[in-house]
């Protein structure tokens, strides 16, 4: 049975959605080149941008993954918008004349910015890529956490000013306004904080 259950569903393996990729270029030859060695069941592209400004307003609009920025850029060389756009979840990728990529690393590493030389190879660019991808996937997944966390805290700061409400106006003690809301939620198929939000309109005048 063990073989069997190994064999069929246990085995499976949920398919990973596709990682969003934009371009940033005022050339046309990486668009191709990218195109060619990342792999249309991992990535899909979103419209390339010709400039930053243009890049910033695409941005606003669509959700990104992965932004490669292939310096430089008519309207900015390329470190601006990528250290500008470093405190989203984005994996970015700064493609540099060789000459200039150790200045330029030092200047947008500490905002999480990947650098690579160029001209480069199609295996470091690749794994750059790959690993932009797990870094930008790792940072959604705490990012998640983060706003379920503060999410509970609202939650719980909105039922315990429900609660001195009660004590305030009810006379009721700490238990038996917990348990009021507790009770009412379940009642009324509503959620704690939902229930905490009636008793704050009603006695928060």
């Amino acid at each position: 049975m063990l073989s069997t259950m190994m064999n069929t569903g246990m085995s499976r393996t949920v398919p990973k959605a596709k990682r969003r990729v934009m371009i940033v270029s005022a050339s046309d030859k990486i668009f191709d080149f990218a195109a060619d060695l990342l792999p249309p069941g991992e990535f899909v592209f979103e419209e390339p941008a010709r400039s930053a400004g243009e890049a910033k307003r695409t941005l606003i609009q669509a959700r990104v993954d992965i932004l490669i920025i292939n310096t430089p850029l008519p309207d900015d060389f390329g470190t601006e918008l990528a250290t500008e756009l470093s405190d989203s979840t984005m994996g970015i990728l700064l493609l540099v004349k060789n000459d200039l990529v150790d200045s330029t690393a030092y200047k947008v590493e500490d905002f999480g910015v990947l650098t690579l030389a160029k001209p480069c190879g199609k295996q470091s660019f690749y794994q750059a890529v790959k690993l932009l991808s797990a870094t930008s996937a790792k940072l959604e997944r705490l990012d998640e956490k983060n706003r379920t966390l503060e999410e509970k805290m609202a939650d719980i700061r909105m039922v315990n000013r429900a609660k001195w409400l009660l004590i305030d106006n009810l006379g009721m003690n700490e238990k038996d306004a917990h348990h009021y809301i507790e009770k009412r939620a379940m009642d009324s198929r509503q959620t704690r904080r939902e229930v905490a939000e009636g008793i704050i309109r009603t006695y928060d005048k």
